[in-house]
């Protein structure tokens, strides 16, 4: 194994801290996407829709 010196603690608890706070980030932002797409989800089942969506129906059609 490679001799860290005397500052073997500081360097492995600063990589393991960079590695919890990337995997805590990661977690967060998945969540995150999870609870966005189950809000969007929710919104298109009341019949509200995205503007930017492509398949979105037209309302034109919707009042004939």
């Amino acid at each position: 194994m490679i001799d860290l010196g005397p500052h073997a603690i500081f360097i492995i608890s600063s990589y393991v801290g960079a590695f919890l706070v990337t995997a805590i980030m990661i977690a967060w932002v998945w969540t995150n996407s999870k609870n966005q797409q189950a809000r969007l989800d929710d919104l298109q089942r009341m019949g509200i829709y995205r503007r930017s969506d492509k398949n979105t129906p037209d309302i034109a059609e919707e009042t004939k």
